[in-house]
């Protein structure tokens, strides 16, 4: 039977439209309004750098674009409070991190929002490995001399900590060493390390893409890897663990969204991500700036992600650090 149109109101095919887009986990207008990427962090910080990486490839899968928004403060706070407390339809998402969802909950006494009830995962992106340097003045060329200098020079050197993973695990090798070194707190890993090489701080732990370069330059000296294996990229560097038993840092960065984004938007982004993941382009410029691929969809980052925060608030109290 044909059907004409004049038979079915106006107003009845225009609802039908708006609730078949929100069915399919989707504002209206969705195709024409850019997805707002929320990096906790200032620009030039890894969590930036990786999100502008994976932006232009996940628009276009996901066939709309894709805004990068810098929202920095208090350990990354700021910004994961911001997209907590957005409108939950898929057109806000977290770049967070291990810093932000994993160590924050148990840093802080309390927070501004629920950690687990209020952002949800997305999906895991993969592993960043650290580096632990010093200014090239300090008179260490291993980690063994680095903390024999120290225990010998008690009180008379400061690392920065730029985010809340490097505050852990440099308290947590101060605590396994025994080693007595001033904290300085930073908003950003760039500006850290711009201090180091001038001498301002004489310790940092970092990501490859803010260090290596300096290294490089011979502005910053590389002493170990933070994890406990060896970096393929850096083969010939020592990890930490080969002088500090059980030692290991590494941070995971992931897309989070508010609490009450359907499980259909939610499964949209993840899918754009992996997909975008696959492509040998943006491989290659993550495996240059260190990133170690290891995706996770909804289903498996959510309990990797709790199990992240249990193991975090057992190490900050293991290390002694005090509750902010």
């Amino acid at each position: 039977m044909k059907l004409s149109v004049s038979c079915v109101p106006v107003k009845r095919v225009l609802m039908g439209l708006v609730v078949s887009l929100y069915a399919c986990g989707l504002p209206a207008h969705a195709e024409s309004q850019p997805v707002r990427m929320v990096v906790p962090f200032s620009a030039g910080s890894y969590t930036d750098t990786v999100a502008r990486l994976i932006a232009p490839a996940m628009s276009e899968r996901l066939g709309t674009g894709i805004i990068v928004e810098n929202r920095p403060g208090a350990n990354g706070l700021v910004g994961a409070d911001h997209v907590a407390k957005a409108a939950p339809n898929g057109m806000t998402i977290l770049v967070g991190g291990a810093s932000v969802n994993s160590i924050n909950p148990g840093l802080y006494r309390t927070l501004p929002y629920d950690p687990v009830k209020d952002l949800l995962p997305v999906a895991r992106i993969g592993i960043l490995p650290f580096l632990l340097v010093v200014h090239p003045g300090v008179p260490a060329k291993t980690l063994a001399e680095f903390i024999a200098y120290a225990r010998s020079n008690p009180g008379k050197l400061a690392y920065a900590t730029p985010n809340a993973a490097t505050l852990v695990g440099m308290e947590t090798f101060k605590r396994s060493a025994g080693l007595d070194i001033l904290s300085v707190p930073y908003k950003s890993s760039p500006q850290a390390m711009v201090d180091l090489a001038g001498n301002h701080v004489q310790v940092l732990i970092a990501d490859i893409a803010t260090a290596k370069p300096q290294v490089d330059a011979g502005k910053a000296r590389l002493l170990a890897v933070t994890m406990d294996r060896r970096s393929p990229l850096l083969p010939d560097v020592p990890a930490m663990s080969e002088s500090v038993k059980g030692f290991n840092l590494s941070a995971w960065t992931g897309l989070l969204a508010p609490a009450g984004t359907p499980p259909d938007a939610i499964q949209r982004i993840s899918d754009a991500l992996m997909a975008a993941l696959e492509t040998p382009d943006l491989r290659q410029r993550l495996s240059e700036i260190g990133f170690d691929i290891q995706p996770l969809g909804p289903a498996e980052f959510g309990p990797y992600l709790r199990a992240e925060i249990a193991d975090y608030k057992q190490l900050i109290k293991d290390a002694g650090i005090e509750l902010q």
